[in-house]
């Protein structure tokens, strides 16, 4: 088998050919097999295993509880499915702050046992040497920056971030040496809009926005969000393209008739 036919269709190159064409970046999340051969088949760019999965598919109340080995085991699920998007993976809360060996470890662990293409990691100047170990290795990294869903407790909310000014000039310099360190890419999650597009338009790195306006370079949705799979969380950013949860309410309501009343099956659909 050649290097050729072991490369996806979409890279970390072609995302940055993307951003100098101006060609918007489709991005969605994915955490298992059947999910992310969908979304791959249609067409997205990039499929993020994100430690969302602590939310969506654990049921935690944020993203703090979800462990390097289980991101592992979704991101395995997702890599099997996927033929044509770029996966990129979470390092989860614990795998990669204040140590940046163990934040190789953890990259490697991922890249190796998963065969995803790149990761992502949450922060700025904080983290920027486990950022540069990590791409001393090979590793493709993408950053995350603004509403980091990892340091909600330093936090207390979930409210827009960068809205003061001082706030707002360090994710411009976190945003600069990211991306001059040789990020990939940088989630801009939940910052005024005007911000994100001034971000997009002085680095070098694509941006994906997730509640950061029109002005970046790509968007980002949580997939069960824009299905309508979850019905508890309707932020502003948000648009549903499907309601889901409606839908399967319905489908198993019926099945369960059905199989009550006798219905199910019938003649045609027995041996």
């Amino acid at each position: 088998m050649s290097v050729e036919s072991t490369v996806r269709a979409v890279t970390t190159y072609r995302l940055t050919e993307m951003k100098q064409r101006g060609e918007k970046i489709a991005m969605l999340t994915s955490y298992d097999y059947s999910m992310a051969k969908i979304v791959d088949a249609a067409g997205i760019d990039v499929i993020l295993v994100g430690d969302s999965a602590a939310n969506v598919m654990a049921g935690y109340e944020t993203t703090l509880p979800i462990t390097l080995d289980m991101m592992i085991y979704h991101a395995r699920s997702v890599v099997r499915a996927v033929e044509h998007a770029l996966v990129v993976v979470d390092l989860p809360f614990g795998a990669y702050q204040g140590n940046s060996k163990v934040a190789l470890d953890s990259a490697i662990r991922i890249m190796k046992e998963t065969e995803a293409d790149a990761i992502k990691i949450e922060g700025g100047e904080e983290i920027l040497e486990s950022v540069n170990r990590i791409l001393s290795a090979g590793i493709p990294i993408m950053g995350h920056l603004g509403l980091t869903p990892q340091s909600i407790h330093k936090f207390g909310t979930y409210a827009v971030r960068a809205k003061e000014e001082a706030e707002a000039e360090k994710l411009m310099h976190d945003a600069r040496l990211l991306s001059d360190a040789g990020c990939f890419g940088i989630v801009l999650e939940k910052i005024p809009a005007e911000l994100a597009a001034r971000v997009t338009k002085e680095i070098a790195a694509p941006t994906i926005g997730i509640g950061a306006g029109g002005g970046c370079d790509g968007q980002v949705l949580v997939i069960h969000d824009m299905l309508g799979i979850n019905k508890g969380f309707s932020p502003r950013f948000l648009r549903r393209y499907a309601d889901l949860h409606t839908m399967m309410t319905g489908a198993v309501e019926q099945y369960i008739k059905d199989v009550k009343e006798c219905d199910f099956p019938n003649e045609k659909e027995q041996y």
